[in-house]
């Protein structure tokens, strides 16, 4: 059992522990019980959060027990973040966030076997807390000058807004949870990310104060790119693991355009893949990088474990399609709208000449130029080359368009547009 912490390390998981001499003692001589907390700030977790089950993946399949916290009162306070105060949610919404991020949780570890994970919701035992008893048995262990120091308290200190004392409270709810799975399931370990190191702290104080014994801290490092920025962003969003809200299609997409310099970080972190497969990948980025399998392996892999293997197939056709190599018409409504949102294109009414849509969606800057392409044999619609002889009598009829809704129309090898059915594209 303590190669887990082994395991970690090599994979890149551990950025700071309470005290790894001690921690890896225990889990030597575990199991040990370990949790992670995951509030419902949100209705999906995102890329952050993936990383934390990851871990508790590892610590089950180690044969310790591991235990999946989903806030629902914390969720109703929210972390202070560095930069301003969150906008609460109602005790409603949050509820039923609490519902579907349990939900989403539980393809991620074993809630069913010899070793099985448990969930739980820390507003059982939060609620029936009175304000008079919050203060008297667990405000008094905590001093306000090392509440002050926080990190992410002192930054908020420093602002024009400063902090409200909802979000000042957040750490002591945080630690009380700690202190109740330490009392009533044993739990003596907590997993979180690094920028949580103040609030995780205060649950390892707290339970020294009270109980006189020593729990252990874990967390992961903030993942960074080449340049230092943090990653888990497409296009200025969140990368969520709920489908629909960053769709399975963009989901791979993601991964699939690592930089090269970052993928072996990605393949150790994210995956499952054993140290002899990763350092092969390794070596292929180094050597024939143009061929990109160790991101088509990142991408795969984790899509398969977010969204499930029959997703991750789907996905991968759409984008054998978008290149040329596959028939788009085989791909799912939901995958073909995903994988071709992103294009240029037009909306272009059933009837048109295909010599009028290559200038619609922007293939062609007029008709002459789209006649002349049509006439060299360099159009495809829906990756079915246009006939040179026939092509200026096209016409884009109602099978053109599929699953009634886009036809895929390319100039050469790598120019794509989209001529979407009027009545979808907006």
């Amino acid at each position: 059992m303590d190669d887990v912490l082994d395991e970690l390390h090599w994979r890149g998981l551990v950025a700071q522990t309470t005290d790894e001499e001690a921690l890896r003692k225990a889990l030597a001589e575990g199991p040990i019980t370990a949790y992670c907390g995951f509030d419902p700030t949100a209705p999906s977790l995102h890329f952050g959060h993936l990383l934390q089950l990851i871990v508790l993946r590892h610590l089950q399949r180690a044969g310790h027990r591991v235990i999946c916290l989903v806030g629902g009162s914390t969720g109703l306070i929210g972390d202070p973040r560095p930069t301003s105060e969150r906008v609460l949610k109602s005790k409603e919404q949050t509820a039923e966030w609490v519902g579907r991020i349990q939900q989403q949780v539980r393809p991620f570890l074993d809630f069913d076997g010899n070793n099985p994970a448990t969930m739980v919701n820390n507003l059982d035992w939060t609620a029936p807390i009175s304000a008079i008893d919050f203060l008297r048995d667990l405000g008094k262990h905590f001093r306000v000058n090392a509440m002050l120091r926080k990190d992410a308290v002192a930054a908020r200190l420093e602002s024009q807004d400063g902090i409200s004392y909802t979000e000042f409270s957040y750490q002591i709810l945080q630690a009380l949870d700690f202190l109740e799975l330490f009392r009533t399931r044993g739990c003596t370990l907590q997993t979180g990310g690094q920028d949580q190191w103040g609030n995780l702290t205060a649950g390892v104080e707290l339970i020294h104060k009270v109980e006189g014994a020593q729990a252990h801290l874990l967390t992961t490092p903030l993942m960074t790119d080449a340049a230092g920025r943090k990653l888990g962003k497409s296009e200025g969003n969140a990368v969520w693991l709920d489908g629909e809200m960053t769709s399975p299609y963009a989901f791979y997409q993601y991964w699939i355009n690592a930089e090269d310099d970052l993928v072996v970080r990605l393949l150790k972190a994210f995956t499952d893949r054993s140290r002899e497969e990763i350092d092969q990948l390794a070596h292929e980025v180094e050597t024939e990088p143009f061929k990109r399998r160790a991101q088509r392996t990142l991408a795969a892999d984790i899509t398969s474990l977010v969204h499930g293997p029959e997703a991750t197939e789907a996905v991968q056709a759409a984008s054998e399609a978008l290149f040329g190599k596959g028939d788009p018409a085989v791909l799912d409504v939901r995958t073909l709208r995903d994988a071709t949102s992103e294009l240029p294109g037009a909306p272009v009414p059933v009837g048109t000449p295909l010599v009028e849509a290559l200038v619609a969606v922007g293939l062609a800057d007029s008709r002459g130029a789209a006649r002349r392409l049509l006439a060299e044999g360099g159009v495809s619609v829906n990756n079915v080359k246009v006939a040179k002889d026939t092509g200026a009598d096209t016409v884009l009829d109602e099978g053109s368009f599929l699953h009634g809704q886009v036809a895929l129309l390319r100039r050469g090898r790598k120019s794509l547009a989209a001529a979407r059915h009027p009545d979808l594209a907006s």
